[in-house]
């Protein structure tokens, strides 16, 4: 069974998984209905008007059993879209809620923002809001991140993200011109922005015949490839890698790779070793040649 893709994961998590009585009854459920289908676990009363269609997911659950919706980093990583360390739920709860439940983990995070207005389940924010909230709660690299990973999967336009950034604080806004959706991965974006701070010419997603796409040609000589794990794992693509290296030593360009793990989490030192192979090597090539 193939996995699904960004976009499957996003209308999975925005059907109607939790619905109230009054929706219950629209679907021509009676009341001992209800109680029957909680009993032989089909539904879940997760708190007052609120059920659950089972099986139904642990952070969702404890979200509408506290009296918000998942929001933030947490719904934004189960759709698949780049966070950079969901280390707690982050759950979006509307001022001026009432019969709030204390969450039942320290680790938890309640947003107590104002609601955009956008239709949603009762189960999960609306998308930019989500997106919103992340770009607050994270680090602006991570943040200029999950914007790329928003817009690659077309999960939002560009002129609904611009509409998003004009309803941020001001000190926000400096982040939308960083932003790049022809960034396939989280650590692509971290190394654009390392390619930005050190001041050299690139190109992003460049087509070079007899190699193919690469993430980036740095000073049209340095290819660099932002492995990962999640989408260079096998042997299989080990080799294809290798293969596409060699051929693009014989045109004269130079192929690094730095680990994703890296990129994420020792930034000083990417950064460096970039700087430092350009400067060593950078003499010796002329731009190439390239489709």
């Amino acid at each position: 069974m193939r996995p699904w893709t960004i976009n499957e994961r996003a209308a999975a998590l925005y059907s109607s998984i939790v619905l109230d009585r009054a929706e219950l009854l629209a679907r021509r459920m009676t009341g001992r209905a209800i109680t029957r289908a909680i009993d032989s676990g089909q539904l879940r009363r997760l708190r007052r008007d609120r059920y659950a269609i089972e099986p139904v997911d642990p952070d969702i659950a404890e979200a509408v059993r506290i009296g918000g919706r998942l929001s933030c980093i947490s719904l934004l990583s189960q759709i698949g879209v780049f966070v950079h360390v969901v280390d707690a739920l982050h759950v979006h709860v509307v001022p001026g809620s009432s019969r709030i439940r204390p969450p039942r983990s320290r680790r938890t995070i309640l947003h107590w923002q104002s609601w955009s207005g956008q239709p949603s389940p009762l189960h999960v924010a609306p998308l930019a809001d989500a997106v919103a909230q992340a770009i607050r709660c994270q680090a602006p690299r991570a943040s200029v991140a999950t914007v790329d990973s928003v817009l690659h999967h077309g999960l939002m336009t560009r002129e609904e993200v611009i509409l998003m950034f004009s309803q941020l604080p001001v000190r926000f806004r400096p982040l939308l011109a960083l932003i790049d959706a022809s960034a396939g991965s989280g650590p692509e974006t971290f190394m654009r922005l390392i390619l930005r701070a050190l001041g050299v010419a690139f190109e992003t997603q460049v087509l070079i015949e007899g190699v193919g796409r690469v993430d980036f040609l740095v000073e049209g000589w340095l290819i660099i490839e932002c492995d990962s794990k999640e989408f260079h794992e096998g042997w299989a693509k080990q080799v294809d890698d290798r293969r596409r290296d060699m051929a693009a030593a014989m045109q004269g360009y130079v192929t690094i790779r730095p680990l994703a793990v890296d990129i994420l989490r020792n930034d000083p030192t990417v950064r460096q070793a970039v700087a430092e192979v350009i400067r060593v090597m950078g003499p010796r090539f002329r731009p190439t040649t390239r489709s």
